[in-house]
C-alpha cells in the first residue's frame, strides 16, 4: 500500500532551536534568530539542494512549527519536505489524540500533508503504533518512522505497520562521534539490511563538537545545552581540535568533518541551521571526503574523551 519511496536527502535540516522563545531565542540553545536571517537561511537551502526540514510539536511547544512554516511560505509545497512527530508524552485526551496533533502541526505548518511522520518518543509501541495507519491511508502522511525506540521496539513497530501493507520506513536517532549507541545496539546495521534510512540528530552535540566552543567560550550561559556541554568542553578539546586540523587540509572547518563523519556512516545527519552559514558548511561536509585513518582516528579520540551525552528523554538503546 505504500505508494512511493521515501526520497532520503543526504542531509536534513534541523530546526529544534527555532522553537526557542524570542527574536532573542533565550530558550534551550541561546539562539539568535530573525525572520529575515531565517528567510536567507532557506533561501541558500533551497539553492544548494537542501530541501527535507525537520521538527516536532514539542520543540518550542508549536513555536519551531510555526516559525518554518511561516519561512516556508516563500516556496511552493512541492520544492521541500516536511518531517514533523508526534510525541505520546504531550497527547492529548481525545478519542484520536494522534490524529488531533498532527492537525494542529498542518496548521501551524501551512500544510496539508506531512512527507515523514514520526512517533517522537516510544511510550506504548502497541498502542501508538496502529494509530499510523488510518494517517498514512487518508495520504495526510505520506510515510513514517520512529525516534528514540530501540531495536526490539522497531521490529514491534514494523511488524504492526506491516500487517496493513505498511513499513517503518525512516529511524531516527541520537548518533554522533562521542555517542554512538545506536550503533553499539545494532540499529545501523538492522537500518542496513533491510534499506531503511538513519537519520541522525545531534550530529555536532547541539555545538559541542563544532570547534566554536571551548572551556574559554563557553556554550551560551542561562541555557540547557550550556548546563549539559559546559563541563564537558575540557575533555572534548583533542577531538574538537582534529576534526579542525582535518577541516584545515580540505578548506572546511570542524562541523563539516563531524557531518561528513556521519555521511561516511552511512546515516542521513539532520544538522540544526540557524544561520546562513550553515547552509555552506553543510555543501562543503556534502562534498569532501573522509579517509577510513581519519575516522579511525576521531572515533578513539571520541573514546579516549569518556563523556556520556545521552539527552535526559533518551533511554539506553542497548537494553
Amino acid at each position: 500500500m505504500i505508494i512511493d519511496t521515501l526520497k532520503t536527502p543526504k542531509v536534513a535540516l534541523g530546526t529544534w532551536a527555532w522553537g526557542d522563545s524570542g527574536e532573542a531565542g533565550d530558550g534551550y540553545f541561546g539562539s539568535s534568530l530573525t525572520q529575515a536571517g531565517l528567510e536567507e537561511l532557506a533561501d541558500k537551502a533551497q539553492t544548494a539542494g537542501f530541501m527535507l526540514w525537520d521538527t516536532a510539536v514539542v520543540y518550542g511547544m508549536g513555536r519551531s512549527e510555526t516559525v518554518l512554516g511561516e519561512v516556508l511560505k516563500r516556496f511552493a509545497r512541492r520544492d521541500y519536505q516536511l518531517s514533523t512527530k508526534f510525541t505520546p508524552q504531550a497527547a492529548g485526551a481525545g478519542e484520536s489524540p494522534m490524529a488531533e496533533m498532527l492537525e494542529q502541526s498542518l496548521k501551524r505548518l501551512g500544510a496539508d500533508y506531512i512527507d515523514l511522520y514520526w512517533i517522537h518518543n516510544p511510550a506504548d509501541v502497541a498502542r501508538w503504533t496502529p494509530h499510523l495507519i488510518p494517517l498514512l491511508k487518508s495520504g495526510k502522511v505520506k510515510h513514517v518512522g520512529v525516534s528514540n525506540h530501540n531495536l526490539s521496539e522497531i521490529e514491534r513497530a514494523d511488524h504492526i505497520l506491516g500487517e496493513a501493507g505498511f513499513r517503518v520506513e525512516a529511524i531516527q536517532n541520537h548518533y554522533s562521534l562521542v555517542y554512538r549507541n545506536a550503533e553499539d545496539a545494532g540499529i545501523l546495521d538492522y537500518c542496513r539490511k533491510r534499506g531503511i534510512p538513519f537519520f541522525a540528530y545531534m550530529v555536532l552535540e547541539q555545538g559541542a563538537l563544532s570547534g566554536k566552543y571551548s572551556p574559554q567560550n563557553p556554550l551560551p550561559e542561562g541555557t540547557d545545552r550550556a548546563k549539559a556541554y559546559n563541563d564537558m568542553l575540557p575533555q572534548l578539546k583533542a577531538l574538537t581540535d582534529k576534526l579542525a586540523s582535518i577541516g584545515q587540509v580540505q578548506g572546511a572547518a570542524a562541523p563539516d568533518v563531524a557531518t561528513a563523519w556521519a555521511l561516511a556512516k552511512g546515516t542521513t545527519p539532520i544538522i540544526g541551521v540557524t544561520k546562513p552559514s550553515h547552509i555552506e558548511g553543510l555543501v562543503r561536509a556534502t562534498t569532501m571526503t573522509i579517509s577510513s585513518d581519519d575516522i579511525a582516528e576521531l572515533e578513539a579520540l571520541a573514546n579516549a574523551a569518556h563523556v556520556n551525552t545521552r539527552g535526559w528523554w533518551e533511554k539506553d538503546m542497548r537494553v
